[in-house]
């Protein structure tokens, strides 16, 4: 298990694994988070995340 600082300097357990981003397919090896395996198939990738982000803001 590995950790990640995040935005205020603290360390984040990151979860390892071998998941595919539901909206483009590219591989996802860490999250900082521990997937539901009921929604498996609507992980993101950072890029898709961040473009979904964006869009909400944009409305």
């Amino acid at each position: 298990m590995d950790f990640n600082r995040n935005q205020g300097g603290e360390e984040r357990k990151m979860f390892q694994g071998d998941w595919k981003c539901g909206k483009c397919g590219t591989a996802i090896t860490s999250l900082p988070f521990e997937p539901d395996p009921a929604r498996i198939d609507q992980l993101l990738c950072r890029d898709c995340h961040r473009e979904r982000k964006q869009s909400f803001r944009g409305r």
